[in-house]
């Protein structure tokens, strides 16, 4: 596996989890419990981003060595 896909992944886990974020603030405004399947997404998602960033960091480091 390319160094560089770990960073591209925690970068679109990022953005996911971002988008996630604002679709549960708009379902929440407009009254809807749907926003709690937005909420357990940003969750994941953001858990996926710390851990491709930290897997990366473990990478380079390694590669220092």
């Amino acid at each position: 596996m390319p160094a560089r896909a770990p960073k591209g992944l925690a970068l679109y886990a990022t953005v996911i989890c971002l988008l996630a974020v604002a679709a549960a603030v708009v379902s929440f405004v407009n009254g809807s419990w749907l926003g709690v399947v937005w909420i357990l997404l940003a969750g994941l998602t953001s858990n996926m981003a710390w851990y491709y960033h930290r897997r990366r960091t473990a990478q380079q480091e390694t590669a220092q060595q």
